[in-house]
């Protein structure tokens, strides 16, 4: 089976440069990969590895000329399979290509992407290949809701429709969404409502990461646009940034903060996922937890943010188990890289949604502490070494969230949500009393 050869490319200050050869072995899936680095891409200023796990570049001669296979006998590089398209990127494509569901190959989808692609890498099929932009235009947002909508109940889409997307977004998951760019140029994620919501999605996620932030997390902008009567979220988009040009960013400024302006330029930040950092593969992922993220940021981020990246990673997982956000899988934790550190550091926050539920007993997707999954703050401070060696400093992290969740309605509210959508979530919402043992209450509470 000879093995299909693309060249990966890198987003360095001025724009793409050929990074690499990627050769993808497939049937109907992808069997086997290997990655050359390209000699003149290891000498370049500013160059960073596509997979910091598969593909360091902490010691260039060692990959100076050398073919490389993904670690762990995995058949796919995280780095590259993080800028394949999510499952709704996939849609979109083999609906532009009028194809059947997961008909095209892993190099086609990825060829597909188009260079606005989540991170600062891009696929092409050669060295001359053109970039394809991938953002539609603000203007455009009604028309994406309607191609979505199509997309979704498996319609065909009219020719005007057809590449209202430019390409498949590749950040999110399954729910409808796009990436488009505003009137000062800013590119952000609009999500879309999805067929069978029983509340408005971008409500809640948008007040809900709000509260987030609230809470001492690091979250992009959010809002909420109304079209018709159907709710949109507009997140800005955290891997890119704006600077003068040739010139590294300011490093007091929040580079997910950074506005356009005339004397200034669009920069890339290189993303990966916690499945990527974590070096593993989907089916593995079930089997992992929080403390295994936090054992990769002490592995490949940069020293100067292990601490708070460790400390933010705990206090992510106690505000999941607070609103029942079950969908905090690898893919939902993020990490961008960093060009004054230079190093990877852990992303802004990012796809957190309460889960209405009424069982007493609740689990995350990720594994907590010693009771497995079971969404309790006594199974989480079971492993809180993991993240900081203090416990009094663990208990604070919880005594601060919890503070601001207990008015979780009365921000709501104040946000503008109905009070049908808090109703809806409430269920969501947990009580101190409901996850936490009466010993551990009372260390929380203790002022």
């Amino acid at each position: 089976m000879k093995p299909r050869a693309l060249i990966v490319f890198s987003h360095l200050v001025g724009g793409f440069v050929p990074a690499g050869r990627l050769e993808l072995t497939e049937a109907r899936e992808v069997l086997a990969s290997s990655f050359a680095y390209g000699l003149r891409y290891l000498e370049r200023p500013g160059r960073f590895e596509i997979d910091p796990v598969s593909l360091s570049l902490a010691n260039v001669n060692e990959v100076r000329g050398k073919t490389l296979f993904p670690a762990h006998a995995l058949p796919q590089f995280g780095g590259v399979r993080d800028a394949a398209p999510d499952a709704w990127g996939r849609r979109v494509i083999e609906a532009q290509r009028k194809v059947p569901a997961n008909s095209l190959s892993e190099a086609d989808y990825l060829l597909s992407a188009g260079s606005d692609r989540v991170g600062a890498l891009d696929v092409r099929s050669g060295l001359d290949s053109a970039p394809r932009p991938g953002a539609a235009g603000f203007h455009s947002l009604a028309y994406l809701l309607e191609a979505a909508e199509r997309i979704e109940l498996g319609l065909p889409l009219p020719a005007q429709l057809a590449d209202i997307f430019g390409a498949g977004p590749s950040a999110g998951g399954a729910r409808p969404k796009a990436s488009l760019r505003d009137g000062a140029n800013l590119l952000s994620i609009a999500k879309f409502p999805a067929q069978g919501d029983v509340f408005s999605v971008a409500d809640a996620e948008c007040f809900t990461l709000r509260l987030a932030q609230r809470c001492g997390m690091t979250v992009p902008a959010v809002q909420v646009t109304d079209l018709g009567g159907k709710r949109v979220m507009l997140i800005r988009r955290f891997d890119r940034y704006w600077t003068a040009p040739g010139a590294p960013p300011d490093a007091a400024l929040a580079l997910h903060e950074t506005v356009p302006a005339a004397d200034r330029e669009e920069g890339r930040l290189p993303f990966v996922s916690g499945l990527t950092l974590v070096g593993c593969d989907e089916f593995a992922s079930r089997l992992k937890g929080y403390q295994d993220l936090a054992l990769a940021i002490r592995k490949h981020v940069h020293p100067q943010y292990i601490r708070a990246n460790c400390e933010e990673l705990f206090g992510r997982m106690i505000f999941n188990i607070f609103v029942s956000n079950d969908d905090d899988h690898l893919r939902n934790h993020g990490f961008i890289r960093d060009p004054r550190l230079p190093g990877w550091r852990l992303s802004p926050l990012y796809d957190v949604v309460p889960r209405p539920g009424i069982a007493q007993e609740r689990y995350l997707h990720l594994e907590l502490g010693q009771q497995g999954k079971l969404a309790t703050l006594d199974n989480a401070m079971s492993a809180y070494s993991a993240f900081t060696p203090n416990r009094p400093v663990a208990i604070a992290i919880i005594r601060r969230i919890w503070a601001k969740l207990r008015e979780w309605k009365t921000f709501f509210e104040a946000e503008g949500a109905s009070g049908a959508l808090i109703d809806k979530l409430a269920p969501a919402f947990r009580d101190l009393a409901d996850i936490c043992s009466p010993t551990l209450q009372a260390e929380i509470r203790k002022a």
